[in-house]
């Protein structure tokens, strides 16, 4: 029997029976999930010994279905008279034989001589040197593999896309931000309903049953009227023009019937909302447009094309940030008493920083409220409930208060601030079931989500509505009051009394209480290039961090520092250019004026999938400088990212900091780079000057191109080779390595003859219209498609390169090599 002998939170159990769902006489959960540290490592099926479980299609299946849903890589199968291992990376098929995914089998005769590797791989012990990570990675079954935030992914986009061509089609008057809305509001619909089935609180087949008749989308409406009544929340809220569009029924019928058991590989009762925030991340990347014949089309937003797309912020990344932040001020609080914490992500995106908060303040209170000093009181008092005779779930009163006064979020995206929404709520329900359900639901005025629009609002964390006294208010139209879509932090608002919802109001409740506690996140990366001249005009009087080349999360951290509280901490992964770049100067003189408690640095690791983009973790607050905890990561192969910046750490004064730019190293470091600095020349000195910019074209997409299409072109005229040059970006530059490239630049520099090469001309003429030079009389109300304005042609780089024939020239290599302790340069 299990015993919490330490007082850990429920979560932290390392063997958890998962709650069953009995839908058709069929469970729909796992047997068993073994945790290390409150985070899943697989499952375990357990069937009686009847069940041929070397043969059997359906519990092989069954078990790969749960893994792989969870996002799982391995998953255990067994009657106890045999025992099967499964790779659950690989999504599962109906039509699968027993054998698909199996990476081990054997039988109860075979136990003694198997102990050693079971035990070697899947005990706790094993799990915590890294046996099980590395038996995963050895036994990867690379064809078929395919992970479910990927595969999700695709089947979204298929929906999104078939509905915008249908909404597109069947209502001519719809327009670019109705189309978007509507179909992200259907999505998030039909998700969550889906996810409510599974956990029985929808009768299982709902969705599946309305799409089975004739004129879909109206039973669907009905539906979506009952589930406001019995949710509430928001998320199913009446908006007449929604429910008056014309949609096929096929469009639902061919989504919908995916979503179920045999055609579906998801069980959605497990199905983690940290992954469903990750698949969403993907998808808000990419928006819908309207053709000029009404036709939708599905396109990658200008911002992710540019920043070369999405990256997802992992979730040790997440839970490092939120121990640190809300973990450190729960500390010294008296959950019992609910203390008035509040916790912001002002860019949150999917919301992984405020779903990482919410689950982290869920744990903390349960814990506290089944202290044995207080345990009968709130059992009493209904906080709590009892589900077995060692285990306790807080009530969804309490679930809710929790969300409502704590967890606060903006983004200029309103796509994002409902799925944000969304993935709370969700959230909310997660440990829900048959049994919560029949407790919820018994009083019919009882609505189990909460509205979160005074918690989670749209609109752009930086620029107030004071932006429009520098640019004329009635020269803005509606989409470009869309899109620049301002806030005022501490504005009151108004009541419109007709809608019982406030417009145009910040979080005034919290200013005049000083400001947050914990502002947590992972601020957009947008370069400067993209910033657009009106919003560099307004940073420039705005923000005293300001420099024409900064990028976008430079402002980021000065506006979030200043909504902090007094005590308030803030908390962020960052790239660290600003600590080294000449724009990041005045960050790093503003930053000298507060106390920055911790840099953890992960150089050129890759933190975000596909990226190189040199992170960092800040933490800082407005309280007096002292010494700084430096951490430098030079792994990510580790079981805890805590433990590994404890191994790590050492302090660095304030002042040895210096505004030109700041150098992270220890006192070994330090002293030896002074050493080297005395004795050799400069590297600047020894090049006489020569360091140069490299090549800014103001359009990759158009002058960056593939191997392929250089050949293309080549092919086509033999002259274009004279100005197709092999390219490197920032990114392709790694330690202990020389560069290679399978990229190519169109180097068409100022003053070129543009027609002594037509095959370049050709090809340059699809991006016309954003290649043209904004003209300098151009509307500050009215988008500009193309560049910045300059004194080049539409076909010609943006910026003037007046030293591209050093480009021509050999580079210099510095290769060291430690072991033999000498310097070669090449």
């Amino acid at each position: 029997m299990y015993r919490n002998v330490n007082g850990y939170s429920e979560t932290y159990r390392e063997v958890v029976r998962e709650d069953k769902v009995i839908i058709e006489g069929k469970p729909k959960a796992p047997d068993y999930s073994f945790r290390v540290g409150g985070h899943r490592k697989f499952f375990l099926e357990a069937k009686k010994p009847s069940i041929n479980i070397k043969e059997d299609m359906v519990p092989a299946f069954q078990i790969r279905r749960y893994g792989y849903t969870a996002k799982l890589p391995l998953s255990i199968l067994t009657d106890f008279e045999e025992f099967a291992i499964y790779d659950t990376r690989i999504k599962p098929d109906k039509n699968d034989k027993a054998n698909v995914g199996r990476v081990f089998y054997c039988t109860f005769e075979e136990y003694k001589d198997k102990f050693s590797f079971i035990y070697n791989t899947f005990s706790k012990e094993a799990i915590l040197k890294g046996s099980f990570d590395k038996y995963v990675e050895d036994n990867k079954v690379k064809k078929g593999t395919s992970e479910v935030d990927k595969e999700f992914l695709k089947l979204i986009e298929e929906w999104r896309e078939n509905l915008a061509k249908n909404l597109a089609l069947r209502n001519k008057e719809i327009d670019i931000f109705q189309l978007n809305h509507s179909v992200q509001i259907l999505i998030d619909r039909i998700i969550f309903l889906r996810i409510a089935e599974d956990r029985n609180m929808e009768k299982y087949g709902s969705l599946l049953d309305c799409s089975k008749q004739d004129q879909v989308y109206e039973r669907l409406n009905a539906y979506f009227l009952k589930a406001n009544e019995k949710y509430n929340g928001g998320l199913f809220k009446s908006e007449a023009w929604i429910s008056n569009l014309k949609i096929d029924d096929k469009v639902f019928q061919n989504t919908i019937k995916y979503l179920y058991y045999p055609e579906s590989p998801y069980e959605f009762s497990i199905l983690p909302i940290e992954i469903l925030g990750n698949i969403y991340e993907q998808f808000l990347g990419k928006t819908i447009r309207l053709t000029s014949s009404h036709q939708a089309k599905i396109e990658e937003k200008e911002e992710v094309k540019k920043a070369g797309g999405v990256y997802y912020t992992p979730q040790f990344i997440v839970d490092y940030i939120v121990e640190s932040t809300v973990g450190e001020k729960v500390r010294n609080l008296d959950l019992y008493n609910h203390p008035p914490l509040t916790v912001l992500d002002p860019a949150c995106g999917s919301g992984s920083f405020l779903v990482g908060s919410y689950t982290y303040l869920l744990e903390k209170y349960l814990e506290s409220y089944t202290d044995p000093k207080r345990l009968n009181k709130c059992l009493k008092n209904g906080l709590i409930y009892q589900v077995s005779s060692n285990t306790y779930k807080l009530s969804i009163e309490v679930k809710q208060h929790i969300l409502l006064r704590h967890i606060f979020g903006v983004d200029i995206d309103n796509q994002a601030v409902e799925v944000t929404k969304l993935s709370l709520l969700l959230k909310l329900m997660e440990d829900e079931n048959s049994e919560s359900a029949d407790q919820l639901f018994k009083h019919s005025d009882f609505k189990i989500l909460p509205d979160l629009s005074n918690n989670i609002k749209c609109g752009n964390s930086l620029i107030s509505s004071d932006f429009y006294s520098q640019n004329e208010l009635n020269l803005f139209e509606t989409e470009e009051f869309r899109k620049v879509n301002t806030f005022d932090w501490e504005a009151e608002g108004t009541l419109d009394k007709n809608k019982n919802l406030w417009m145009g109001r910040g979080f005034p409740e919290i200013f005049k209480k000083g400001g947050f506690d914990c502002v947590i996140g992972n601020p957009p990366y947008v370069r400067q290039e993209i910033l657009g001249e009106e919003f560099k005009a307004y940073a420039k009087n705005k923000f005293k961090t300001y420099a024409g080349t900064a990028d976008l999360y430079v402002y980021f951290i000065e506006k979030s520092l200043s909504l902090l509280n007094s005590t308030g901490v803030y908390s962020v992964i960052v790239a660290n250019k600003w600590m080294r770049a000449n724009y990041g100067e005045s960050l790093r003189k503003f930053l000298k004026e507060k106390r920055i408690h911790e840099i953890v640095d992960f150089g050129d690791l890759p933190v975000f999938k596909g990226a190189t983009t040199y992170p960092c973790i800040l933490e800082i607050s407005n309280q007096k400088p002292a010494k700084i905890n430096v951490s430098n990561i030079k792994t990510l192969e580790f079981q805890s990212l805590r433990e590994e910046v404890k191994r790590n750490h050492y302090k660095i004064e304030f002042k040895s900091l210096n505004d030109s730019g700041w150098s992270l190293s220890n006192q070994k470091e330090t002293a030896l780079l002074k050493k080297i600095s005395q004795a050799g020349n400069p590297l600047g000195e020894y090049v006489k000057g020569k360091i140069y910019y490299g090549i800014k074209t103001g359009l990759n997409e158009a002058f960056v191109i593939d191997e392929a299409t250089k050949n293309r072109l080549i092919k086509e005229d033999p002259k274009s080779k004279e100005i197709i040059k092999p390219f490197l970006a920032g990114r392709d530059i790694k330690r202990y390595k020389v560069p290679s490239t399978d990229k190519y630049l169109l180097f068409t520099r100022r003053g070129i003859d543009i027609n002594k090469y037509p095959a370049i001309l050709t090809y340059l003429e699809q991006f016309k219209d954003r290649l043209k030079p904004k003209p300098k009389d151009w509307p500050a109300s009215k988008e500009w498609k193309g560049r910045k304005p300059g004194s080049y042609q539409w076909y010609e780089i943006q910026d003037s390169i007046d030293y591209y024939e050093e480009f021509e020239k050999e580079k210099l290599f510095i290769l060291i090599f430690l072991n033999s302790q000498s310097l070669h340069i090449t």
